[in-house]
């Protein structure tokens, strides 16, 4: 009797698996997943802390609006060109039905956002690149709200930042999207003639011809932890030269060692940083 007894007192070795139903009651985006060390936390305590995994340091990806919520001050914001869509120069194959969809998806009309604002009280014109809109890429709506927010940096006579993130020339719209890369610096090199600030913040991923344009040339660069950064891909790269590249190439860490980067900012460090950098740069009064 106490053998019969001990036997169905033995816990299970092995745990059930949920059930669909169990599964589904758990709401999407309650849990994220840490791609590097695969901590998992809950989405609203990783939102406190800037999306960056308090185990290993990952920066997450974010919105364009919570990048300018935690950079500039509160109320502070004055967006700029915000009803402004990209056309379908080439009549390319579902563009305009993809572009839409990132439209709702993302609730943007583009996948930058431009505009004025400060950061601990000091002034400056702002451009946050997004992601979830086309991944980025570079079409002539993003080249000429770029463009349009130096010649508002150059008016007002302050400081233009700009957080990029983009995987390059938007090939839907063909050479249109390439002529952005020379339009957005020849705005630049004009900021520079006027003798004002332009910093450029390389966030996971800038490749591709914005890599190779607006992105790279700041009179001060700085990049994000991590963050990917290069023109072509490893494999071409490895192909075209017949090597094999190191294992941390066109990281951050990578580009900083090689003298293409000023300074690797984690995301907490930010805002002080553009701080730091703003107030080394305010004209002197005589």
């Amino acid at each position: 009797m106490t053998k019969i007894r001990s036997l169905f007192s033995k816990k299970k070795k092995y745990a059930t698996i949920p059930s669909e139903q169990a599964k589904q009651e758990v709401p999407e985006g309650l849990m994220t997943k840490c791609p590097s060390c695969k901590t998992i936390m809950y989405t609203k305590e990783l939102r406190k802390i800037k999306m960056v995994c308090n185990g290993c340091g990952f920066h997450h990806k974010i919105t364009a609006i919570e990048r300018l919520e935690m950079t500039l001050d509160e109320g502070s914001f004055r967006e700029y060109d915000k009803d402004m869509i990209a056309t379908d120069p080439l009549n390319f194959p579902s563009y305009k039905e993809k572009s839409e969809l990132d439209r709702k998806k993302t609730k943007m009309n583009e996948a930058i956002v431009t505009g004025e604002g400060t950061i601990n009280g000091f002034p400056t014109i702002i451009g946050v690149m997004d992601s979830r809109f086309r991944m980025a890429s570079m079409g002539s709506v993003v080249g000429e709200k770029i463009t349009r927010a130096i010649e508002q940096a150059i008016e007002q006579d302050k400081p233009f930042i700009l957080f990029c993130a983009s995987g390059g020339a938007r090939m839907q719209e063909g050479v249109f999207s390439l002529m952005q890369m020379a339009k957005t610096s020849a705005a630049l090199n004009q900021l520079h003639e006027e003798g004002q600030l332009f910093i450029s913040v390389m966030t996971h991923p800038t490749t591709g011809g914005v890599s190779a344009s607006f992105a790279s040339i700041g009179d001060i660069n700085l990049a994000e932890p991590g963050a990917l950064i290069g023109f072509a891909g490893r494999r071409i790269i490895e192909q075209t030269i017949r090597q094999k590249l190191p294992d941390d190439f066109q990281t951050a860490e990578f580009l900083l060692d090689h003298g293409q980067l000023d300074k690797v900012v984690s995301r907490h460090d930010m805002k002080a940083t553009l701080t730091t950098i703003l107030e080394l740069h305010q004209p002197q009064t005589k």
